[in-house]
């Protein structure tokens, strides 16, 4: 057939010859008043929204007016079989992004299921882009993932498909969430200073008010307590989870006369910061000061010298976790919106 046969099908425009979108669901939103989520949740007939039917007719009303019809993807996005999963997260580049995302899909591909990533970079509009283009996919449910252990407000787009929350808490606490045991990872760290003969123990804290401090501080205060050893407040120094403000808490710690012979760093970070303290009074580590530390992060623990005995946080664990969490909800079963601990091993090294 030679080209002036055949016949193309060219898409309708504008007068300015830009293609004609058709209405999209928030098209439908805005002329029903009310949210995409609701719009969503009205045209899949989820019957457990507890939409009111006034709502519902509007919504029917508002896409039978502008000619909405849902696609394909949409419907096979309503019966949940689209193998998928989506992971939304700000710590793609980030040194631990890949234990999350790894254990996520490894977990995933057990279950014949596939994972799909998008990037936040901790902006609010590309967070809202890159989940709505992880619906468009078709995903049956959404892990959401953080950098470090926090609250944070989620999107409303994100309960169009059932949805768990990893390394970080929903403030409203509508979703389920898995984290970290901070407070069990604290209490180990200081149990193994204790167990080498210590009794005199320092610590090194993050900024007071983030979950990780608390939770680590308390762990520190209830193996401390445990032993019988009275909390001695002023041994307590804040470190801003910094290498300078690790040694900065460090050397005031290490100046007073009556100095702690180990010291529980709230982070890796912190911890090299104390070894220079350590170090530069002419100190020796473990003999003089012992030196405990938390996170894992494998460029500092593994190569400060002696090498750094540290509390792990359980990334891979936790993205397994959220996997299971979202096959349970995806399946139909309710599992509320509990918060599920995950244990911070203890990795031991050198520097006790």
């Amino acid at each position: 057939m030679s080209t002036s046969d055949a016949r193309v099908r060219r898409p309708r425009t504008e007068g300015d010859g830009r293609a004609r979108r058709g209405p999209t669901m928030g098209d439908v939103a805005e002329r029903a008043g009310v949210s995409r989520t609701t719009v969503s949740f009205v045209l899949n007939d989820r019957a457990d929204a507890g939409i009111p039917d006034e709502t519902r007719r509007r919504v029917i009303d508002a896409a039978a007016a502008l000619g909405y019809r849902p696609n394909a993807g949409a419907r096979a996005l309503a019966a949940r079989r689209s193998d998928w999963y989506g992971i939304v997260t700000e710590i793609v580049t980030a040194p631990f992004a890949v234990d999350v995302i790894k254990g996520a899909q490894d977990r995933a591909l057990e279950q014949g299921k596939f994972l799909l990533i998008a990037s936040s970079e901790s902006e609010v509009a590309t967070e809202a882009a890159g989940i709505e283009k992880l619906l468009e996919q078709r995903i049956e449910g959404l892990l959401y993932a953080a950098t470090w252990h926090r609250a944070v407000h989620v999107p409303d787009i994100v309960r169009e498909v059932p949805a768990v929350l990893v390394n970080c808490f929903d403030a409203d606490g509508s979703l389920p969430a898995v984290v970290p045991d901070e407070v069990g990872g604290g209490r180990r760290a200081t149990q193994r200073l204790l167990d080498a003969g210590h009794t005199r123990i320092g610590l090194v804290t993050l900024d007071p008010a983030i979950p990780a401090s608390v939770g680590r501080r308390q762990g520190y205060e209830e193996a401390l307590d445990a032993a019988g050893i009275p909390v001695d407040t002023s041994l307590v120094v804040a470190g801003d989870a910094t290498a300078d403000g690790g040694y900065s808490a460090a050397s005031e710690l290490l100046d007073r006369a009556d100095r702690p012979t180990a010291i529980f760093c709230g982070n890796d970070r912190m911890a090299m910061g104390a070894y220079d303290a350590i170090k530069e009074r002419g100190l020796t580590i473990p003999g003089d000061v012992a030196v405990v530390g938390f996170d894992n992060q494998e460029l500092i623990a593994a190569y400060l010298r002696p090498r750094l005995t540290t509390v792990a946080l359980p990334f891979q664990e936790m993205g397994a976790r959220g996997v299971d969490m979202l096959a349970a909800l995806t399946a139909g079963q309710s599992i509320g919106t509990e918060i599920v601990t995950i244990d911070c091993p203890l990795l031991e090294r050198s520097s006790v």
